[in-house]
């Protein structure tokens, strides 16, 4: 979705307005690159302060019922500090007993509750579906681009020009009338699969020739799939160019520093299609290049760099062409 994305709709015939409206938009999206939602980050670390608070606190009283068991000398605290099922009978039957040992279980039991509360409390923080995981996700999950921040925001508030005082009257009241205020905020639950340089480049200047329309026919968008088919077909002869183009000029070409210089200037070509047209890592940057100047100085030095009398020294080998 592009800063063009606006909402062609008749107001007079769409009836529907508010929470329903803002999941109809959403939903209309074919690539679902809209689906951004706010993660509550403050609310988020508040939440695990809270949690990781009250387990300290069970933590600190747990400590010192065992402090006190280990200083009891009776029989029931040295064989629940030592077998759970003793543990667990003496504090179920806590309300029984004789008043001497009616302390003890009575501090057992405490022990039991205790125990099974910070059960509790840490599957909630630390397991798979629980707060400290969730949040570890949302913060992993990739951010939504700005240019479908803008977009859905500008619809959000009716701004159909696009201008920074063109806001109206928000889709949403209240408190959830501010859902796009906090960009770093927010997180996308689907983005494009192709996030390299150059598709970021078509879709931010040429987004217009890739348009379609939703399902509802009353808004357009900037399709990710139909980008991402111009990017593949892109790259393949981009890269075709960067191989043939540089062993057909390095085979008509005769001058010795002519060569040398072609090859150069074949291989920075490559090197800056690499790393400035997509997400490629410094160590990949480099294999790519390396590969890619190795095949060009086979081709030199293999007697296929074009049909000269003279010699060729490529690194510390001459090859004489006879």
């Amino acid at each position: 979705m592009s800063l063009s994305d606006i909402e062609h709709a008749n107001h007079n015939v769409n009836l529907t307005r508010g929470f329903a409206l803002l999941a109809s938009k959403i939903n209309s999206d074919i690539d679902k690159i809209s689906t951004i939602y706010r993660r509550f980050d403050e609310l988020s670390a508040r939440n695990l302060l809270f949690y990781q608070a009250e387990l300290a606190e069970l933590e600190y009283e747990l400590k010192r019922l065992d402090d006190e068991d280990r200083k009891a000398k009776d029989e029931i605290s040295v064989a629940c500090q030592r077998d759970w099922s003793t543990f667990a009978r003496h504090a179920a039957s806590a309300d029984r007993g004789s008043a001497d040992r009616g302390a003890t279980k009575a501090r057992e039991k405490q022990k039991m509750e205790h125990t099974m509360k910070i059960r509790d409390i840490l599957e909630k923080y630390q397991t798979t579906d629980a707060a400290l995981a969730a949040h570890q996700l949302l913060l992993n999950c990739p951010p939504p681009s700005k240019n479908t921040i803008t977009a859905l925001r500008n619809w959000f508030f009716q701004n159909t020009s696009g201008t920074k005082n063109g806001d109206k009257s928000p889709h949403l009241w209240g408190a959830s009338s501010t859902i796009f205020s906090i960009p770093r905020d927010l997180v996308a639950l689907r983005v494009p699969a192709d996030q390299d340089r150059l598709s970021s480049f078509i879709h931010n200047n040429f987004g217009a020739f890739f348009q379609t329309s939703a399902a509802d026919g009353r808004t357009t968008y900037t399709s990710e799939k139909a980008i991402s088919r111009f990017v593949a077909i892109l790259s393949t002869i981009l890269a075709a160019v960067m191989l043939f183009g540089a062993i057909i000029s390095l085979y008509a070409v005769k001058s010795e520093k002519a060569l040398l210089g072609m090859l150069s200037g074949w291989t920075a070509s490559f090197a800056a299609c690499v790393g400035l047209l997509t997400n490629a890592r410094r160590d990949q940057v480099f294999g790519a290049t390396a590969a890619h100047a190795a095949v060009l100085v086979v081709f030199v030095s293999g007697n296929l760099g074009g049909p000269t009398s003279s010699a060729v020294g490529v690194g510390n080998s001459t090859c004489g062409v006879t």
